[in-house]
């Protein structure tokens, strides 16, 4: 990385860190939405039947909806840089177009991973225990399943203005949650067939590890694979048009 693409790095990485009303938003709203659907129902040891306790089969569903919210906002603070001029002061930097997107995944993923990590510490307070090795795999799986999410805010950022990339935000990670089975599984009609072809759909099955779940087969894997193409491409040429512009 160079002198530029690190210091850039870092800096977005303190800014995020220190924009409290962000920071605080983007970890308590998972948090208090769980224990608030979770918290009632934490002595159901078999939600529906399923052999599934209510606090870890809502934790998963949120730990998918939580990680898309975090990775597509960057959308939101890309739009708010070019609403007041920032990303025409970048163009003047030795700061390169690879080290803007470095920059951009790298703060995407701390404020998910962090997500992540809380969910994790909320789930154990009201009794949720797995095996290392699947806390261990399911990580790992859903680390992998935001790439496309990244490259999707990215794109977001840089066509949607400051006004209208919130509720594009809101709305793209609503409708990908429902049909990516995060609050109850969509099993079959066309519905089904169009939520497998959506990369939602596999991170919800990279969370679904921790209900017993197997990780992604041939198909998931094309699925993320070419999703993470398409919307990195897509990020590409949003980036480049919108930096042309005088």
């Amino acid at each position: 990385m160079s002198g530029a693409g690190l210091t850039y790095t870092r800096f977005e990485l303190l800014r995020i860190v220190r924009n409290r009303r962000f920071f605080i938003l983007a970890l308590v709203f998972p948090v208090v939405l769980y224990f608030l659907i979770a918290g009632p129902n934490h002595d159901v040891k078999s939600l529906g039947d399923t052999g599934i306790s209510a606090p870890l089969y809502y934790m998963v569903g949120l730990i998918s909806f939580g990680t898309m919210s975090a990775m597509l906002s960057s959308g939101a603070r890309i739009a708010t840089e070019r609403s007041v001029g920032w990303n025409r002061q970048l163009r003047i930097t030795p700061l390169s177009a690879r080290a803007y997107f470095r920059a951009k995944v790298v703060t995407a993923y701390l404020v998910a991973g962090l997500t992540i990590v809380v969910l994790y510490v909320c789930g154990a307070t009201l009794g949720v225990s797995l095996p290392a090795g699947r806390w261990l795999a399911m990580t790992g799986l859903l680390l992998i399943g935001l790439i496309p999410f990244a490259a999707l805010g990215i794109a977001m950022g840089h066509v949607l203005t400051a006004d209208s990339v919130g509720p594009a935000i809101g709305g793209g990670v609503g409708l990908l949650a429902f049909l990516g089975g995060t609050w109850f599984p969509i099993t079959s009609g066309a519905l089904h067939g169009i939520a497998q072809a959506l990369p939602s759909y596999w991170l919800v099955q990279a969370s679904h590890i921790a209900l017993g779940g197997s990780a992604w087969g041939v198909t998931g894997w094309l699925v993320m694979a070419g999703w993470t193409v398409v919307l990195g491409t897509l990020a590409v040429l949003a980036f480049r048009r919108d930096t042309k512009r005088v």
